[in-house]
């Protein structure tokens, strides 16, 4: 799942990136409005956590255009204004929920999945599944057949993408974006190295295989 950050205090975003990309989450952030509205209209996020005071452009109008476009992302309104009538505000422009500065993390990762759910059972399925395999998106759980597979988060980043793609050839850059950050480089092996962890669980003691390699080009999930 893909997160979107926009906080121009960069010790927060820093570590709230850092902890949900520990949580299994590809994360982008964003250090003004103007660069997170155009984050926002132009790439697919599952979340968004919005600060209010942003140089460039507010928060509270970043929600507004996003939602005036018809963009339903979630968003969670991240904000030192602890006020009432600065929470009713926030959610009456559009926010779909507000955690006050300083917070828990541990907090903003519930409330962040919780918002997730809700969506999910409006727009998105919550389980994804490819011949004898299945991932369970609420309780991050896997299976092929009747056997449980654990896989750890970026590993099971990796699997939800592909299967979002079944029979789609994924490139190592749609990878990176998806599963990592815009600040991988490109020519690293992450991917390869990744994908091969990933092989080695889900594939290597079971048939039919699913991943596979286009030379070239990238992997694609698929029964032959």
């Amino acid at each position: 799942m893909r997160i979107l950050i926009v906080e121009d205090d960069k010790k927060i975003a820093s570590f709230v990136a850092k902890g949900l990309k520990e949580e299994g989450f590809a994360v982008d952030v964003a250090h003004n409005g103007v660069d997170g509205l155009h984050l926002g209209q132009t790439e697919p996020y599952d979340a968004a956590v919005v600060d209010i005071m942003l140089p460039g452009l507010d928060g509270l109008t970043l929600i507004e255009r996003l939602r005036a476009g018809g963009n339903k992302t979630p968003v969670l309104i991240l904000s030192a204004k602890r006020s009432v009538d600065d929470r009713v505000k926030g959610l009456q422009t559009g926010g779909d929920d507000y955690l006050v500065k300083p917070f828990s993390f541990s907090e903003l990762v519930a409330r962040l999945q919780a918002l997730i759910r809700r969506s999910a059972q409006v727009t998105q399925p919550s389980k994804l599944s490819f011949a004898n395999l299945n991932l369970d998106l609420l309780a991050r759980r896997v299976w092929r057949d009747e056997t449980e597979i654990s896989l750890p988060a970026k590993e099971l980043a990796l699997l939800e993408y592909l299967l979002r793609n079944p029979g789609r050839i994924v490139s190592k850059t749609s990878i990176l974006e998806n599963v990592y950050d815009y600040s991988f480089d490109p020519q690293t092996n992450v991917v390869d190295v990744l994908v091969c962890r990933l092989r080695n669980k889900v594939d290597k003691d079971f048939s039919p295989k699913l991943i596979h390699t286009v030379r070239g080009m990238g992997y694609v999930l698929k029964e032959k």
